[in-house]
């Protein structure tokens, strides 16, 4: 049996997995900018929303943050933005969730083995909070009796899309043992779960002591155990990044906290939550069903839009759009500036199978949105054709691109709003709203908002080759690797 809680003063770390794609959620939702950074349902997203369920309760230490290079500007970003100074961790390929939460427990560890984890995806969403952290307090108090803690939903559907656990004997006050955990079910069988009341769906939400998930991987996943422990002492630090040692890390075969440790272990427990409005935000149909905010029609509005004879869809017209809508009922319309959704919900997980051909014909929707966030600020395609391409640029005060220069384009730079400072060649230019500059093809340059507003300019490039690969970096403040073959600024 597990020991018994210790009264000691717990450090109680929240771990924030941040990986994933989102694909079911395309096209505002890609590749490079997965749906755990957009607000999709209220005004943070929900990458924000999931770190806010922590804040303003002092007895939660800061948080750390699992992700990849690929978001890693715009996770800091937005943690940043609610003035919380995260641990930000870089994996170095997709390895799922019980390597990520392995590298967590060690990290941890090393300054408090008995230190608590309470492990959540960044892409989830959560209506009642107070009554999330209710339940999360009895989770916590197993996982100090010993206990490997997973958080079970009370089902409100037959829903075939969530796995299930099966409730056990009581053990510590609020909690149960798990007597089985059962793969995503057929509908008739997701009936009887919901008929029983003896099934939950299975959140993904686990709570536990460091030492107790190590010496269960030690049991049942040694190899990934010593292959995780290898990459975490061989970390890096990057700016505000966790690297963690990359030959070690890809050795590791991928696997869910699941099947690696769960079902395995004779340590598993649940907490019951009831329904504290939870959702995975799996879908653009499981989005019209947390919106609480529907017309009189049952239409979900997002956007300039007008509708006619329309009842019970989910509408998100483009920002600089209008969307119209007449005489259909529960479809998903979503537009964005260089793609449109049309779907009925009774399909909206389908939009995946969408991805996967976008993917196969090496579409570039399925990768990149129009608007591309950078750590400096972001910039837009606003038009492309044979020789030439537009761009937004927009610089955040005091930011800065790196020093660069292209081989096969040259570039005109007209500013619109805010302060410039222009390097050209060694030269300095201090621009100024409606004043320009020409970048002719080879130059050294770099661009700088030295103002405490925003740098607003429109790009004009033209030349042969206007790939983003088309550039070499000297030098950069963010920490990026100088090379010929890299993604744009």
């Amino acid at each position: 049996m597990p020991p018994k809680a210790k009264t000691t003063a717990r450090t109680l770390i929240p771990v924030i997995l941040c990986g994933g794609t989102g694909s079911r959620l395309w096209p505002l939702s890609r590749q490079d900018y997965p749906k755990q950074l957009l607000a999709l349902t209220g005004a943070e997203t929900l990458l924000q929303q999931t770190a806010r369920r922590f804040m303003g309760n002092s007895k939660f230490s800061a948080p750390m943050v699992i992700s990849n290079d690929s978001y890693r500007f715009a996770v800091a970003e937005q943690l940043r933005q609610l003035d919380i100074a995260a641990r930000l961790v870089l994996e170095p390929s997709p390895k799922n969730t019980a390597p990520a939460v392995a590298v967590a427990a060690l990290i941890a560890a090393e300054t408090d083995p008995d230190a608590v984890l309470i492990v959540a995806a960044a892409d989830h969403y959560v209506k009642d909070t107070k009554g999330f952290l209710s339940h999360l307090d009895a989770a916590i108090a197993a996982a100090e009796a010993g206990y490997i803690v997973s958080l079970g939903i009370k089902p409100s559907a037959p829903e075939t899309g969530f796995g299930y656990i099966e409730q056990g004997k009581p053990l510590t006050p609020g909690s149960l043992s798990i007597k089985q955990f059962v793969e995503k079910p057929d509908s008739d069988t997701a009936k009887k779960y919901l008929k029983s009341g003896n099934f939950f769906w299975n959140a993904g939400i686990f709570v536990f002591k460091a030492k107790t998930l190590l010496e269960e991987l030690e049991k049942f996943q040694p190899a990934m155990l010593k292959a995780a422990a290898k990459a975490v002492k061989g970390r890096s630090t990057d700016l505000d990044f966790i690297r963690l040692e990359a030959a070690s890390w890809n050795s590791i075969t991928a696997d869910s906290l699941d099947y690696a440790v769960m079902e395995k272990t004779s340590r598993a427990a649940v907490v019951p939550t009831g329904d504290i409005g939870w959702s995975d935000v799996g879908s653009w149909s499981a989005l019209w069903d947390i919106d609480a905010d529907k017309d009189k029609d049952g239409n979900t509005r997002h956007g300039t839009l007008y509708t006619h004879n329309a009842r019970n869809n989910y509408l998100r017209a483009h920002d600089k759009q209008l969307l119209a809508v007449v005489g259909v009922e529960n479809l998903v319309v979503v537009a964005t500036a260089d793609a449109v959704l049309v779907a009925h919900q009774d399909h909206a997980q389908d939009v995946k199978k969408i991805v996967e051909k976008l993917q196969k014909d090496k579409r570039t929707e399925a990768v990149h949105n129009r608007l591309v966030y950078r750590p400096w600020g972001s910039y837009e395609s606003i038009d492309d054709g044979e020789r030439f391409q537009v761009k937004r640029l927009v610089v955040k005060p005091g930011q800065k691109l790196s020093l660069q220069k292209h081989f096969h384009r040259a570039e005109h730079w007209v500013v619109v709003a805010g302060t410039a400072v222009v390097r050209r060649d060694g030269e300095e230019h201090l621009l100024r709203e409606n004043e320009s500059i020409y970048l002719p093809l080879g130059c050294t340059h770099r661009l700088e908002n030295p103002g405490k507003i925003e740098l607003m300019l429109v790009e004009v490039q033209s030349g042969s080759y206007l790939g983003e690969d088309d550039i070499v970096r000297f030098e950069d403040t963010y920490g990026r690797v100088p090379s010929a073959k890299i993604t744009k600024n």
